[in-house]
């Protein structure tokens, strides 16, 4: 779901809520050491998403925010809050080249930059695996 978040609109608050769960304690928040990715350089996005990028000149950055049950890419353009909010049970994340990781929700998708160097996004994206395994449902093979 690719929802404008400038605002504060209760509808859309409630239904990111009811998609991923609400934001985690402050307590979790310390035994988790955070929630919330570095700064990430898009790279690349699906005609959606970048249909609302181009309409400035900035560079294309966004964030990752964990929640319970999904987490929620952010972004801006033309002074406007984005989140493009996935559950982890439509979470499908990609290393495709060395330097890049690859975030996929149904027809939704964005390419993010990762430097050797900046090991901060390496950790985090290992985090947002290991909670989405977590959150995962048994397997009926594993019973």
């Amino acid at each position: 779901m690719l929802v404008n978040v400038s605002y504060n609109n209760k509808q859309i608050d409630n239904k990111i809520d009811q998609e991923i769960g609400k934001p985690f304690s402050l307590i979790e928040r310390f035994k988790l050491k955070g929630i919330g990715s570095p700064k990430l350089i898009i790279t690349q996005t699906s005609i959606q998403i970048h249909n609302l990028l181009i309409l400035d000149n900035n560079r294309n950055q966004c964030n990752i925010e964990m929640r319970p049950q999904g987490i929620i890419v952010g972004f801006r353009s033309l002074l406007e809050s984005y989140a493009l909010v996935i559950p982890y049970y439509k979470l499908v994340l990609y290393k495709g080249k060395a330097e890049e990781y690859s975030i996929y929700k149904d027809n939704y998708f964005i390419k993010i930059q990762a430097r050797g160097k900046d090991k901060e996004i390496h950790r985090f994206i290992q985090k947002v695996l290991k909670a989405k395994v977590i959150a995962s449902p048994e397997r009926i093979d594993d019973l």
